[in-house]
């Protein structure tokens, strides 16, 4: 099957810019002697686990659809990276009991208390907040030696996350969040340690901090996710280069207006998001920058400036090829948020550099 083929909107992934940034990662962490846990909220895909978690290592979801789906394909050592509620220990106490290990994480003293009680095979981590201002506790709150006390024995360890680090406009600033992130959440452990308390993970990450990180001392693992696919803020992040962006979106030209050097793509905001994630960057992508076929930004800033629900509007910063653009013609679009983009979808059409041939299809999980 060729990309000419495919219905559109149709969900892309180069399978050869995948594997670099597999490598630039894995990379990245392995110089500080720390533990790898990919996220797998982007990726949801078995196919892209296999790559990202080898020998099934462990691996960090954002649903209870992931880590089942996970867990059913071998991937047990799981970190449930949201905020568990009790009614939703039931469902993780199963899959423990079916031979996963699935972590949860919480802020919260009661609902550690909710997990010491549960009757299943349950462990949780403190959720320590440095900087973002999202889920959980300051290191020196009162609320955090309560959560590991309430929780006992299946207090697992504390996590954080700095998801500020993409406010960052230079590797220095993300590089000082990094470091900032560390500090807390090491901080935070050694806090747990003095008050008696066995801190067995301490776990941190984003793709900008993993990647840009001048340490990781007293750290032992890192999560990131997006790295495996990038995406146009990453780009602007100085965490990947325009020709790692992995994923695109295939789309068609629906109408032309050479008049105003504007195209019609049907890619709107379900097909591409309406994340406007680049827009206080240095370069304003709008809703995606359209390439050719070949990933090339052949076009010039052929950018999708307004996303209707099934409509893209395209303009571009210089006169757009009409002769080689008529209605139908197949384009692709890179995403703003790799995360968002793909989660319109069910599958990935694979392919693998510059070529236009679907080498394979990969599932993924959707829905909670």
């Amino acid at each position: 099957m060729r990309l000419a083929d495919l219905p559109t909107p149709a969900l892309l992934l180069d399978r050869a810019a995948l594997g670099r940034n597999l490598r630039m990662m894995a990379e990245a962490v392995g110089r500080h002697g720390v533990t790898l846990r990919p996220h797998l909220k982007t990726a949801k895909s078995i196919d892209v686990a296999m790559l990202a978690a080898p020998a099934f290592g462990p691996i960090t979801v954002s649903t209870l659809a992931e880590a089942r789906h996970f867990a059913e394909a071998g991937f047990r050592d799981q970190i449930y990276a949201v905020g568990i509620v009790p009614a939703k220990l039931d469902a993780v106490a199963a899959l423990n009991a079916r031979g996963a290990d699935v972590k949860v994480i919480t802020d919260d003293v009661e609902t550690a208390r909710a997990v010491a009680a549960h009757p299943g095979r349950i462990r949780a981590l403190a959720e320590v907040d440095v900087g973002e201002s999202r889920g959980g506790v300051a290191a020196d709150d009162d609320a955090l030696p309560a959560i590991a006390a309430a929780l006992g024995p299946r207090f697992a360890g504390v996590l954080t996350h700095a998801g500020h680090s993409y406010a960052g406009r230079s590797v220095a600033e993300i590089r000082a969040i990094a470091e900032a992130e560390r500090a807390g959440i090491v901080r935070a452990a050694e806090r747990l340690r003095a008050a008696g308390h066995q801190v067995g993970i301490v776990s941190m990450g984003s793709s900008p901090t993993a990647l840009h990180a001048a340490s990781l001392e007293g750290v032992t693992e890192v999560r990131a996710g997006v790295y495996m696919f990038g995406d146009l803020m990453q780009v602007e992040l100085h965490t990947q280069k325009m020709e790692d962006v992995a994923i695109s979106v295939l789309a068609s030209v629906i109408g032309r207006r050479p008049a105003q050097n504007r195209l019609l793509i049907d890619a709107g905001a379900l097909a591409l998001s309406k994340d406007r994630g680049t827009q206080g960057m240095a370069k304003d992508y709008g809703f995606g920058l359209l390439v050719d076929l070949a990933g090339r930004a052949s076009f010039g800033e052929a950018i999708v400036t307004r996303a209707y629900q099934e409509h893209g509007v395209v303009e571009c910063d210089r006169p757009l090829p009409f002769e080689a653009l008529p209605v139908g013609a197949k384009v692709r679009v890179l995403p703003n948020h790799a995360c968002l983009t793909a989660a319109a979808y069910d599958r990935y059409h694979v392919v693998d550099g510059a070529a236009d041939e679907v080498v394979a299809v990969w599932p993924r999980v959707n829905a909670w």
